[in-house]
């Protein structure tokens, strides 16, 4: 770096006519011994853990933020870097990745959770296996609208799956349950007729839970993915997908099940033919 008075920076002409002492003892100008010119240069040079880096910025419009960032990925991975130079996506994408990856965890946990609560409230492991093993067909719906819509799993996407997951789940609690109410205080004898009364008593229930969530989401998924909008319309989206599946997994799916495996153990008489008699 060469540095000089105020004066001799006025021109690229006077910087060239800067003398230089040499090793030898001569004094040559500063053109002499380099290349003196303009070139345009950044105001400062941010690093990060000792690397340089430049950072390139700017704002999604009329476009969803992941379709964009899939192309700027696939517009990335098409460019030969030097050895020493990479690309790194910051900002909200960045931000959204790590979102999801907590909401995967907790989901993990959530899911751990509902199987115990089903436990304690039909106090009957197969039961319990039986309406949990059945909560992901309830989510064939919004896996099927996401891939129509956009095909992008999205935080707001992930949402809406436990949402739907938590609606199918206290459905198929308060349906099994009517199950082994009127089973137990009613007298209704296990068969199809109980499952057949239960669920049409649970019908009218579960559709309008249905019909009332999904009315208040018609407007999200109608005004599509406009800006501000990124979590809301992929929620909706897959919410949506998923009452439907969920609405009929309740109905008829999870009442035929429970016909075929939620016949109660009947505790075996060992003393089957033999009657006390007292002394």
């Amino acid at each position: 770096q060469v540095w000089s008075t105020p004066a001799t920076r006025t021109s690229v002409t006077s910087v060239r006519q800067l003398p230089i002492d040499t090793p030898d003892g001569r004094v040559v100008p500063l053109a002499a011994v380099a290349e003196v010119k303009i070139e345009a240069t950044p105001n400062a040079i941010e690093r990060d853990n000792g690397s340089r880096r430049i950072d390139v910025g700017g704002n999604v419009v009329d476009r969803d933020l992941g379709s964009v960032v899939k192309d700027v990925d696939d517009a990335m991975e098409a460019v030969d870097l030097p050895l020493g130079y990479h690309f790194e996506l910051l900002g909200e994408h960045t931000a959204r990745q790590e979102a999801q990856n907590r909401l995967l965890v907790l989901g993990l946990v959530a899911a751990v959770f509902v199987l115990v609560l089903l436990q304690m409230s039909f106090g009957n492991w197969r039961l319990s296996l039986l309406a949990f093993l059945t909560l992901p067909m309830a989510l064939v719906g919004g896996v099927l609208a996401a891939y129509a819509s956009d095909g992008i799993l999205s935080l707001g996407s992930l949402v809406g799956f436990l949402t739907v997951f938590g609606i199918a789940a206290r459905n198929g609690i308060l349906m099994i349950n009517h199950f082994q109410y009127l089973e137990r205080y009613e007298g209704e004898p296990f068969g199809a007729g109980l499952v057949l009364r239960g669920a049409r008593e649970r019908l009218s229930p579960i559709l309008m839970t249905s019909l009332a969530t999904g009315l208040a989401l018609v407007p999200l998924v109608v005004a599509g993915q406009i800006p501000g909008h990124e979590v809301e319309h992929p929620l909706a989206v897959v919410v949506l997908g998923g009452l439907f599946t969920s609405t009929l997994l309740n109905l008829f799916v999870l009442p035929s099940l429970y016909l075929r495996f939620g016949r109660p153990e009947t505790p075996a008489n060992t003393d089957a033919g033999f009657t006390p008699r007292s002394a």
